[in-house]
């Protein structure tokens, strides 16, 4: 009788027909709404140009500083661009900056983290001495100071100066994630068994890794965004092609906000806010899948 007393309020806090449903739908929503804005964000960007006359983003190629109207939905700038073509072309550059940078920064990031966290010792002392040192440094002192010596920058060329120092945070967190991961019982009965460093990394570790490096990709993205759009605020941006950064570059340096032109400055900040929306849904609904407190918190 003791026994079974004690073993029936513990049943009763693990099964929880309330939590669990809430927490299973709270997850849902929040992916099913991340993916949902970024998959339109995407259509928006690569389907926009069939229906646009994409000529109209060079200078001159329209009348400049125009309001909204049938014509020209999101009205022209200065130099005589239409601001919805512009708009259309640069969302999926700036999306191709933060992907590129995220995906190199986080590759660098997990193989310095495995490797720092499965063999521990003397890879661990200097993996974390490197780390510590460049979160030390500021990060957009060097990026100004390396995108400044390029002269001819591009997508892919920016999207790697940032991704150069984009792997410091997942490299701690990943590695955090398999300093726990190497002492559970699979990991030492496989390296009792025989397996490889390589086997028990790929088969025993990295599975269980995988919603948490989901998590920490998007994150990656979205800081990867950040960072190009403040270098091309600074106007360290290619200046030949249209993104979202280099379109509020050049909102400024026009002074578009004190000359009233909200149509000019407003769109591009607003397809931002719903790319960084979209990105912390995801990275959100991807962290409470991998844990199961958070979501039923």
């Amino acid at each position: 009788m003791t026994q079974a007393a004690e073993v029936s309020p513990a049943a009763e806090v693990t099964v929880d027909p309330v939590a669990a449903p809430t927490g299973r739908r709270s997850v849902n929503l929040l992916l099913v709404g991340g993916i949902a804005i970024m998959v339109l964000l995407i259509l928006f960007g690569y389907l926009g140009p069939f229906f646009v006359d994409t000529s109209m983003s060079k200078v001159g190629s329209v009348v400049p500083s125009q309001l909204p109207s049938w014509e020209h939905p999101l009205g022209t700038d200065v130099p005589g661009r239409d601001i919805l073509v512009l708009l259309i072309l640069g969302t999926p550059q700036t999306l191709k900056i933060g992907l590129i940078a995220g995906s190199v920064g986080l590759g660098i990031g997990a193989f310095l983290g495995l490797a720092s966290g499965y063999f521990g010792g003397r890879i661990d002392a200097f993996v974390r001495l490197v780390t510590d040192v460049f979160l030390t440094i500021p990060t957009l002192a060097i990026l100004i100071v390396v995108a400044s010596m390029v002269r001819v920058l591009s997508i892919e060329g920016m999207a790697l100066i940032v991704a150069s120092l984009a792997w410091m945070v997942p490299t701690r967190t990943i590695r955090s994630q398999v300093l726990t991961l190497r002492e559970r019982r699979y990991v030492q009965l496989a390296r009792l068994s025989g397996s490889s460093h390589l086997e028990i990394i790929f088969t025993e570790i990295m599975p269980n890794l995988i919603p948490f490096i989901a998590a920490t990709l998007v994150l990656a993205i979205s800081t990867g965004i950040l960072a190009a759009i403040g270098l091309e605020i600074l106007g360290l941006g290619p200046s030949d092609i249209p993104s979202l950064g280099a379109l509020i570059f050049w909102a400024q340096y026009y002074d578009a906000v004190f000359r009233g032109m909200w149509w000019w400055f407003l769109p591009p900040i607003l397809v931002l806010v719903l790319i960084f929306s979209s990105l912390f849904m995801i990275s959100t609904g991807l962290d409470r899948m991998s844990n199961p407190r958070i979501g039923k918190a």
